[in-house]
């Protein structure tokens, strides 16, 4: 078994020997084409491992970016339900525990939502998107809510109108005096120093009312201007 075990080896020594030499041939002869075929090799390694380092730069820069949304997502459930407890507990009105005190505010904690509602008397004379100049003191104190306690947050400015037809007005339809109006306070809003990623402006004209339209005070409390904060 020993002696049949050593010729094997023998065989196979002999055949490495022979092979060793055929490639030093090939080698020798074609060394050109070997070289051309080593180039083109290192260029495609080096292509391969800048994407791999381009992967790699990717997937940290991802977890990072996942890390932070994921403390800034408890940051903000963590608010929303402390505002929920302050709510309950404390017995204040959502005005005051978000911080729009003397302001008439909706908190909604399953969407992660504070709106603050603008009647149109405040804001604009009849028919008009120009603010009156005794509603920028109103303005002003929503943003120096948003600046101290929601700085960052996405907002959303969102036009209501009631059911009456445009008539006497420049206005095409109660969507364009809704939407006009919208961007009329998120011009002030940015102005004032908002970000400007951080807003955007809805016109729902009277698709959304809030009471009655059959009457004239359901009609004035559909005419309103949300400012809706989001939490999340």
């Amino acid at each position: 078994m020993a002696k049949g075990m050593s010729k094997m080896q023998n065989v196979i020594t002999k055949t490495i020997f022979l092979l060793t030499i055929v490639v030093a041939i090939g080698l020798f002869s074609g060394c050109t084409n070997w070289q051309k075929k080593y180039d083109a090799l290192n260029v495609e390694h080096q292509n391969l491992k800048g994407l791999y380092e381009n992967c790699v730069t990717s997937l940290d820069t991802s977890s990072s970016e996942k890390a932070r949304l994921g403390q800034e997502l408890n940051k903000s459930q963590m608010t929303i339900e402390e505002l929920q407890r302050q709510i309950r507990e404390r017995q204040v009105s959502p005005a005051e525990a978000t911080g729009f005190s003397g302001l008439d505010v909706a908190f909604d904690p399953s969407a992660g939502t504070i709106t603050v509602t603008l009647p149109n008397a405040i804001l604009f004379s009849p028919g008009k998107a120009s603010l009156k100049q005794a509603s920028v003191a109103e303005l002003d104190h929503v943003l120096s809510v948003l600046r101290q306690r929601y700085h960052g947050r996405d907002i959303d400015v969102v036009g209501h109108t009631d059911s009456d037809p445009i008539r006497k007005s420049k206005w095409k339809d109660n969507w364009q005096l809704s939407a006009e109006r919208a961007l009329t306070v998120l011009r002030y809003m940015t102005k004032q120093g908002v970000e400007a990623d951080r807003i955007r402006a809805v016109g729902a004209g009277q698709s959304r009312p809030v009471a009655s339209n059959a009457t004239s005070s359901g009609k004035a409390k559909n005419r309103r201007v949300e400012i809706v904060v989001h939490m999340r």
